[in-house]
């Protein structure tokens, strides 16, 4: 009899459970019901326990959420003695990326200068800095070095082909750089779980520090989120095509941390969207929000 009813009690938990992730679930696509554009999520929270995705194994193209992928790679070589994190690189005012490119190092520095790797992390993560990234991608080898690097943790479903300058140059070679909303949270959880030490403990507390001065995208994860929620993210954004008035990318990924000390891990990406700017980002934002209730308790 005591074992029936654990049983029963177990069960009745799962349930619970269970239909706590489809109410969230419910209310994501609820919101996302009436926008005309692609929305993946894809959420792991409560220890990994809870899981849900909506478009999760859809490829999306990332634009410059990459760069955290690059950063991780570039703190591998580092780990590995190849390179080290106060290298000094000297820049030439002709290596930085044009002036239509997005690039604050360029802007503070516009005769050029000598950074340290360390910095040109923090302007490639932080600020989503196109110069800085493409600079370090040349650094390791090139952008199949930040695909193979990545895939070697068993994520499979994402491709970086392209750096910023190759990837911009053309309307279609974004979508050349790709992953998916799972493959972006699975390697967000295992870099912040690091149980296979996939980077030193100097590495992870800089990486991981960096992600979280983010200053990008504050309409988006962070949006309608309490003022001092801490967000350790990365977006992307790959503008409005003129001639078909679609946007192809608007993304943010990160980890959540939560009141009660614990966190969910978000990614959130829209793409053939014609929804304007400030849509695109309240979707993330009011999903965002929404997981936040639901892991906080706010709902029941």
């Amino acid at each position: 009899m005591i074992y029936l009813i654990l049983i029963s009690l177990f069960l009745t938990d799962s349930t619970k459970q269970i239909s706590k992730r489809e109410w969230l679930l419910t209310q994501i696509e609820q919101i996302v019901s009436d926008k005309d554009a692609i929305v993946g999520v894809s959420i792991i929270g409560n220890n990994g326990k809870d899981t849900l995705s909506l478009h999760g194994n859809m490829r999306f193209p990332m634009q410059s959420v990459f760069k955290f992928q690059v950063a991780l790679a570039v703190l591998g070589e580092i780990d590995q003695g190849n390179i080290s994190i106060d290298q000094k690189i000297e820049i030439e005012k002709d290596e930085f990326l044009p002036k239509d490119f997005w690039s604050p190092l360029r802007d503070a520095y516009p005769n050029g200068g000598i950074f340290s790797v360390e910095i040109l992390i923090q302007y490639c993560v932080s600020h989503s800095d196109n110069s800085a990234c493409d600079i370090l991608i040349q650094l390791i080898g090139g952008p199949k070095t930040v695909e193979s690097f990545i895939k070697k943790t068993g994520v499979e479903d994402l491709q970086i082909e392209f750096n910023e300058e190759k990837m911009q140059s053309k309307w279609e070679n974004m979508y050349h750089n790709w992953t998916t909303p799972n493959a972006a949270s699975e390697t967000l959880k295992l870099f912040y779980e690091n149980k296979s030490a996939l980077l030193s403990k100097v590495s992870y507390d800089f990486f991981w520090k960096t992600m979280k001065e983010t200053t990008t995208g504050k309409n988006r994860i962070k949006g309608l989120l309490p003022i001092e929620t801490i967000v350790a993210h990365k977006t992307g954004w790959s503008g409005t095509n003129k001639e078909t008035g679609i946007t192809a990318a608007l993304n943010d990924v990160g980890i959540v941390f939560l009141p009660n000390n614990e966190y969910f891990i978000l990614s959130i990406f829209i793409t053939e969207s014609r929804e304007n700017f400030d849509t695109n980002e309240k979707i993330i934002a009011e999903i965002a929000k929404a997981a936040y209730d639901f892991y906080t308790n706010e709902t029941n």
